[in-house]
């Protein structure tokens, strides 16, 4: 049964404390130093000749630390992720922040340790039979450290620079107003009206959208100037090639693997712009698909509550997995969802771990078949994070691109199910609304990775302005969309909506692509051999911070290294693009 209609649907944070300013709260806050000061304290005892029980010992304590600090921090950003103005949250968020930064310098000096030993010493020892992996992988990036100095201050600088600059970034954003039809209304209630099933309105909200973004350009283009500078500087002085090279190692791939991706991807273009010109054709559009109709809907299906989206997706969870479904409906009845767009509230949607397997889900939900997908999208997140539960902090550091395995796995559920059980009327708006999601992840991702790329490496020479980030973005969409979009209504100012740009680390776009296209060649694994997959599912999903990416796909019998892999799970969507453009043309 659905849960109660409501026009607010708010996560419960008081699971974990009763508010910002409780006693339970300010207590966990003040343990945090002293956890930090114990574990800072065993590391500079240990040199070189740690023993393995030292060792040991050190990964069991930095473990208790790390859980402790983490429900604070975790607590601290989603208050102040639902509301900016929250004075108390600003404060306690300034309060944590320093601690956040002794915790960088901690894990460096980890880092340091790690490869200041010698490998054999985890490699031969069965009590880190599931630590080697990521121990092998920190002494690797051990060599990638600055001095210990000198990271120390890195550190210390990164907060008043990167750090500030992101808060800036989410807190100014989420502020942004505008008028619409006379009242005041969130940039991102603003751009949810993309999905509205009136035309004027999504080019009306579009083009208000835009003013916006030029109006509050200054800040926001000096944050992305600070934070990819400082990016490369310290890619530089930590002698990586360039920032992608950090993604890599950090997503457990290569660059054969990410060129083998992106190459299939760029062969698909052509249709996929097919599939562009035909919606232009059902909206009456003549030179391609404006920007502002990229998202509205088509066809007949209507509009998606999200009590409606709850029994959907629980429904075809359990045609997977009862456990699966269970997790679902057990999320739905303890209130882990923040729902609807709101002044103060950032943008988009996310996922958050916050104790060992207990998880918060924000959005900024449309009733509409994506808002359904997006829901099982962060709850695939979610159900990750319950496989990961048992899983020590080093253990569970999935990369990136494994991160999405579940979110678009449990994706696919949902679309394919909507695509097999829909009437003949409704199979239109399903179908596009599944292409709608694919192609953001197939080609505006590629245009996203295509314009970091550009501001990287510009960026080492001078800052950019606002202009000139506006004209990489819109030529890296000309590039992806090509003749699919028209070119008099493209989005400029893209880099400035999308909150990923505003992170340390780079490149965070294409493990989207490679979430889906695996969890598409995954799906086509259940489908061939269901027999004991669901067991080997979420063995999969407990260890993808355990192994290389192409070890653990290999699994499935799956090489991600080859093109023909990716070229396979692609060619699923092109037979979704052929059967919306025959249903457009008849």
């Amino acid at each position: 049964m659905a849960s109660p209609t409501q026009t607010d649907l708010r996560w419960d944070l008081e699971t974990f404390f009763p508010s910002i300013t409780d006693s339970t709260y300010l207590e966990a806050v003040e343990q945090v130093p002293a956890n930090l000061n114990g574990l800072e304290q065993l590391l500079n005892s240990l040199d070189s000749n740690c023993t393995a029980d030292q060792l040991r010992d050190l990964l069991d304590k930095f473990e208790s630390a790390i859980r402790k600090d983490h429900l604070v921090q975790s607590y601290t950003s989603l208050t102040l992720s639902t509301d900016a103005n929250n004075e108390d949250a600003q404060k306690a968020f300034g309060t944590l922040r320093p601690y956040s930064t002794q915790l960088s310098k901690i894990f460096n000096k980890y880092a340091a340790l790690i490869g200041s030993l010698s490998p054999t010493l985890w490699q031969n020892d069965p009590r880190f039979a599931d630590d080697r992996f990521p121990l092998d992988r920190l002494h690797l990036s051990a060599k990638h450290l600055l001095s210990p100095d000198l990271e120390t201050q890195a550190a210390d600088l990164a907060e008043y620079g990167s750090g500030a600059w992101e808060k800036l970034y989410d807190d100014y954003s989420s502020n942004i107003s505008v008028q619409f039809n006379g009242e005041p209304t969130p940039i991102s209630a603003i751009r949810g009206l993309a999905y509205s099933t009136d035309a004027a309105t999504r080019a009306q909200a579009f083009t208000e959208e835009l003013k916006a973004w030029k109006a509050h350009e200054i800040p926001i283009t000096a944050a992305m100037n600070a934070i990819k500078g400082e990016a490369s500087y310290n890619a530089k002085a930590r002698d990586w090639p360039e920032q992608l090279d950090i993604t890599l190692f950090r997503s457990n791939m290569d660059h054969a693997t990410l060129e083998a991706m992106l190459g299939a991807a760029r062969d698909a273009f052509p249709d996929f712009r097919r599939y562009f010109k035909a919606k232009a054709k059902l909206l009456g559009h003549k030179n391609g698909l404006p920007f502002y109709d990229l998202f509205a809907p088509v066809g007949t299906a209507g509009a998606w509550t999200w009590q409606q989206s709850e029994d959907f997706v629980e429904e075809g969870f359990r045609s997977f997995s009862d456990k699966l479904a269970d997790f679902a409906r057990h999320s739905f009845n303890n209130r882990w969802h923040d729902v609807y767009p709101r002044k103060g509230k950032r943008d988009g949607a996310f996922c958050a771990s916050v104790t060992p397997g207990v998880s918060r889900m924000l959005y900024n939900f449309k009733e509409s078949f994506n808002g359904a997908s997006t829901l099982a999208h962060e709850l695939g997140h979610a159900y990750h994070n319950l496989c990961l539960k048992d899983r020590h902090y080093l253990q569970s550091r999935t990369p990136m691109t494994l991160a999405e395995t579940a979110s678009i796995f449990c994706e696919t559920i949902i679309k394919r199910r909507a695509l097999s059980t829909c009437t003949a009327d409704e199979k239109l708006s399903i179908l596009e609304a599944t292409l709608q999601g694919s192609s953001q992840v197939v080609v505006d991702i590629t245009s996203r990775y295509l314009f970091e790329t550009e501001v990287i490496e510009r960026r080492k020479q001078r800052d950019l302005t606002a202009d000139e980030l506006c004209d990489i973005m819109r030529r890296a969409q000309l590039e992806t969309y090509g003749d699919g979009l028209d070119p008099d209504f493209l989005h400029p100012y893209m880099w400035a909506a999308k909150p990923h740009y505003y992170s340390d680390r780079a490149f965070y776009n294409f493990p989207y692509m490679f979430g889906l296209l695996f969890a598409l060649g995954l799906y086509k694994v259940y489908q061939d051999n269901p027999e004991g997959f669901q067991e080997r599912y979420d063995n999969l999903l407990s260890r993808t911070g355990m192994a290389m990416a192409a070890d653990l796909t290999a699994e499935f019998g799956i090489d991600i290294t080859q093109k023909a892999f990716w070229k396979g799970s692609l060619d699923v969507l092109v037979e979704d693009v052929n059967e919306f453009c025959d249903l457009v043309n008849a």
